[in-house]
């Protein structure tokens, strides 16, 4: 059976257990397992090379030991092993000196869940998972990344979940124009599935990896963060998948949950590639993190915020943000100023509708900037549909060859992008302009006629941007009035 084929039977068979609700859990259940088969699989290929090594996991919980077997435990007595005795041990691992496998595996089964009711049926999962993929065969790991990355885009079908996924082409292109070399570390602080980080991996083994040394650097050259329990197993396991042998730089964390300020110099890194979650909200004291000025509780603008902190001087980044952020004001505005001050904010690539259908149809856009030299000018480039088609859908996703003028055009910013021309689909602004505009980026085409929209998506999006531009204005003045009256003198405040 096909390792296609296999997915196939594991997700029938989770259907029909009474524990399982909906793709998302489905999907988190298969990758727990898929997991601990796979560093089992590993740890069959340590062994081998190194007589000394020592499993991180207790005896009675690898793999091995409690799966492997056809005729293994089965019914309530698997179903209470695994409540009581697998997550709770895989839960309390302590890393060994320097090996730090049991913290990966630790920070995994951190907030994962058993959601099978049916441990008869946990047992026909369990052994489509054993007999079918055999994570040491060049083949079988071929075919279980190419598995993957359809497992992710079945995510954009699953609720929220769908949020973590950015089409691969999208993140393709992304780390393509950035080229990230060798040694420079890379961060996702919003690592979602790792999309990014991967991308990022076959980039670098593609362009620059030629010795086992020059591994050895790609290895202990990838960072990602990630606050929810799913995106951070996917994420985590998505690296092995690649080949990262401890994905330890993968926290299970909020990057946004500590003070702006701390992040010092040693943490600074030299690309950035992100798609930060927009359209959310923190949670309250979040905002606190942050600089008065650049206190919201809108996620996509405090992780630009931090974006531009995190990144060492001739650090390089490419942001996902949606239109909102171009034209949006008050906070928004005091962050674009920092932006285009600390920054050069070379190039924006303006996506049509439905890139990221069917999680959102809000238009999105692809920012492209570098830390230590203001902003003198932007160039925008206007992404078109291919011939024929109307918008992107799951039968018709973006594909990475539609940005094949982008890169054509695209030019070396060693030299400032001299060769670049402006084209029907390209146009360049100067920062003077866009100071003049009050720093609204959202700058239409010039080539083609002012279209006024009647997208009733674009239209909710942009009430939405300004309901809460309207609730931070509030909120700010809530802040002052309550600054204030805690200042005034005891008498005065008994008065007021």
């Amino acid at each position: 059976m096909s390792i296609s084929a296999t997915i196939k039977a594991i997700q029938d068979i989770m259907r029909i257990d009474t524990g399982i609700d909906g793709d998302a859990q489905r999907i988190g259940q298969m990758v727990w397992m898929l997991f601990l088969k796979i560093f089992d699989d590993r740890e069959q290929e340590w062994e081998l090379f190194d007589d000394n090594y020592r499993s991180p996991i207790p005896e009675e919980l690898r793999w091995r030991n409690w799966a492997a077997d056809p005729e293994g435990m089965t019914g309530d007595e698997l179903r209470h092993f695994v409540d009581n005795d697998l997550f709770p041990g895989l839960q309390e691992l302590q890393a060994r000196g320097e090996d730090t496998r049991a913290v990966v595996i630790r920070n995994v089964f951190g907030d994962t869940n058993n959601f099978m009711k049916s441990g008869q049926l946990m047992r026909q999962v369990i052994n489509k998972l054993q007999d079918g993929i055999d994570f040491n065969t060049q083949t079988d790991r071929h075919q279980l990344g190419d598995m993957y990355e359809q497992i992710l885009k079945d995510l954009q079908s699953a609720g929220n979940a769908g949020e973590f996924y950015t089409p691969r082409a999208v993140t393709e292109f992304m780390v393509n124009r950035v080229d990230p070399k060798l040694d420079e570390l890379v961060m996702d602080p919003a690592c979602g599935t790792g999309g990014f980080l991967t991308n990022t991996i076959e980039h670098k083994r593609r362009n620059y990896v030629q010795t086992p040394e020059d591994e050895k650097t790609l290895q202990a050259s990838i960072r990602g963060i990630e606050k929810k329990p799913l995106p951070h197993l996917l994420a985590t396991t998505n690296l092995v998948l690649h080949g990262i042998e401890i994905p330890d730089q993968i926290r299970h964390d909020n990057a946004l949950a500590r003070p702006l300020i701390s992040w010092g110099p040693k943490e600074r890194v030299d690309v950035i590639i992100a798609n930060p979650p927009f359209g959310g909200m923190e949670e309250d004291g979040i905002e606190t993190n942050f600089p008065q000025a650049f206190r919201t509780r809108e996620t996509a603008d405090l992780f630009l915020t931090l974006f531009i902190q995190l990144l060492k001087d001739g650090g390089r980044a490419a942001v996902v943000l949606p239109d909102g952020f171009l034209f949006g004001e008050g906070m928004k505005t005091r962050l674009k100023e920092k932006l285009l001050n600390e920054c050069n904010l070379h190039t924006i690539v303006r996506l049509p509708n439905g890139v990221f259908n069917p999680y959102t149809s809000i238009k999105t856009n692809l920012l492209f900037f570098t830390k230590g030299q203001p902003t003198e000018q932007v160039w925008y480039y206007e992404h078109t549909y291919p011939e024929g088609y109307k918008s992107y859908s799951k039968t018709k996703p973006m594909r990475f060859e539609e940005f094949a003028a982008e890169i054509d055009w695209w030019g070396d910013e060693a030299d400032g992008f001299s060769s670049r021309t402006e084209t029907e689909q390209a146009w360049k602004v100067s920062v003077d302009d866009i100071k003049a505009r009050n720093y609204n980026l959202d700058i239409k085409n010039p080539w083609q006629g002012e279209e006024v929209s009647h997208d009733p998506d674009e239209l909710l999006e942009q009430y939405a941007q300004q309901q809460a531009e309207i609730q931070e204005l509030r909120d700010q003045l809530k802040q002052i009035l309550g600054d204030a009256l805690s200042h005034a003198p005891a008498e005065k405040r008994k008065q007021a």
